[in-house]
């Protein structure tokens, strides 16, 4: 797992990534604290909350997240099925039940629609909802009762989803592990039946999303850390069972939209299939980066051919972006539009499962569970419905420019004093052909993106450059307060081709 720490003999440095980080959050405007109103309302809605009468505690349930989370928003229960008919599996999914401590209408309901989700920055978390809710009394904690939306599944051999229903009741999680525990037990035989069966519906799960042309992009992660008084880079490939309890959080999303579209009413996460023109491009750039993408192979299925550990695939996943995008959210009450598909997924999908970090998902959980109970949606989600796209789409793009704001500025820090240090890299995105400018005006500066080796960061390069091919680098500019690091190829070296 590469990290790269900063070196805090340089206090100068330091405090500029401090200030840079500080001016990030003021130039999008991010709310950091609650009103006092919020906070009391909150404090009040906790003393006052009462538990679901259905009591599913007995379900010995459990959570995986990163380390040291506390906002825990999903837990999972799975069972294996015998001699009772098609059903192989059974699968309960308890959703935290943020809408028990929001007030419709209410100050922390009024503050979630400004927020709209959770914002993580390397010098803290801005969260959607007060702590006492979004760390505490919401929150699927081990041993504690909790309320919650539980999703109940049963699935065939195949793990196809045979029927689906949502309640409130109370639960309690008896096990709080990190993705790295879970995929050690698994790597080293010594995993209990629950996560074995975790790996077997992921599985097959996957096979699902394949069967019916979903595709997914499992770029490396790169995560800011901030220990021991130092900012740092993490990056490191997905584990496994971290595909394997997405598949869970899919299917659950993908109940929560077949549920509002048979019942006419609901918000959908949708986003329209690429065009020829992107799928041709990305077909070009497979053949070009000498791992072409079989006619006959369905672009999920060939995404997941890929391998970040060799540098063209590793330029191909970041050329397949531009294959994911035009994502939002389409609401409708009545009559049901006719764009309900999420491409990626291959299905129509909402988001339902991080009520904690997301607006949008209290609305379509309270929808649901009104469905399924043949209850009246209740008329504070219908008035939302509408604004609800605009309010997501507003903080994603926050979200989004914190996020690369935040990663430019520490990685500047990292390598502020480096300037003029050559270093290793893969050209991922390379640079367009030349355009011979009119006369009389400067021919703009030839450009692409490189994936350096070590420290592994992505950055802006000038020269040029070709996509998968190993260049050596020179650092240009760290620049912590503009937040901007620029890199042109080494002049006495030409691009060479990576070894096959």
């Amino acid at each position: 797992m590469p990290a790269q720490h900063m070196d805090l003999r340089d206090r100068e440095s330091h405090q500029r990534l401090t200030e840079s980080l500080r001016s990030l959050r003021e130039e999008l405007g991010i709310r950091e604290q609650f009103p006092e109103g919020v906070l009391h309302e909150a404090d009040a809605s906790v003393a006052a909350h009462t538990l679901p009468s259905t009591d599913l505690r007995a379900l010995p349930f459990l959570t995986i997240d990163p380390p040291g989370s506390t906002d825990l928003d999903q837990a999972v229960h799975f069972a294996r099925r015998r001699g009772t008919g098609s059903a192989a599996y059974e699968v309960w999914y308890a959703i935290a039940d943020v809408p028990l401590f929001v007030e419709a209408g209410g100050a922390i309901d009024a503050e979630a629609r400004l927020r709209g989700q959770t914002l993580y920055a390397p010098d803290g978390r801005i969260s959607l909802h007060p702590e006492v809710i979004s760390e505490d009394a919401a929150s699927l904690l081990p041993d504690r009762d909790r309320p919650a939306f539980v999703w109940h599944f049963l699935l065939d051999a195949a793990a196809e989803v045979e029927s689906a229903t949502v309640r409130r009741a109370t639960v309690r999680s008896r096990r709080q592990l990190t993705y790295a525990q879970v995929q050690a037990e698994i790597d080293a035989g010594t995993a209990d039946e629950q996560l074995m069966l975790l790996q077997e519906i992921g599985l097959l799960r996957i096979r699902q999303e394949l069967d019916r042309g979903g595709a997914s992009l499992n770029l490396p992660r790169q995560e800011i850390i901030y220990a021991g008084g130092s900012y740092g880079i993490i990056t490191e490939p997905a584990l496994p069972c971290e595909d394997w309890n997405a598949q869970i959080s899919l299917m659950t999303g993908m109940a929560a939209a077949r549920m509002m579209i048979d019942g006419g009413i609901g918000i959908l996460r949708t986003m329209p299939e690429p065009d020829d023109g992107a799928l041709g491009k990305f077909r070009r750039q497979s053949e070009a980066l000498e791992h072409p993408w079989p006619p006959d192979m369905p672009y999920g299925a060939f995404l997941r051919t890929l391998d970040v550990a060799e540098p063209r695939h590793l330029a191909l996943m970041h050329a397949a972006a531009s294959l994911f995008r035009g994502a939002g959210y389409t609401a409708f009450d009545g009559e049901v539009p006719d764009a309900v598909v999420q491409s990626a997924i291959a299905a129509p999908y909402a988001h339902a499962t991080a009520p904690l970090r997301r607006l949008v998902d209290r609305f379509v959980l309270v929808t649901c569970e009104s469905l399924c109970s043949e209850n009246e949606v209740p008329a504070w989600v219908r008035a939302a419905l509408p604004e609800l796209n605009a309010l997501m789409a507003s903080s994603n793009q926050t979200a989004s420019r914190l996020d690369s704001g935040a990663m430019d500025a520490v990685q500047a820090a990292l390598l502020s004093n480096r300037i003029g240090e050559a270093f290793s890299a893969v050209v991922l995105q390379g640079s367009p052909p030349a355009i011979e400018d009119a006369p009389g005006k400067q021919a703009p500066r030839l450009s692409g993106t490189v994936q350096v080796t070590e420290p592994a960061l992505e950055a802006t390069c000038y020269g040029e450059l070709v996509a998968g091919e190993r260049v050596t680098v020179v650092l240009l500019e760290a620049d912590i307060a503009r937040r901007r690091i620029r890199f042109e190829v080494k002049p006495t070296d030409a691009p060479s081709r990576s070894p096959r």
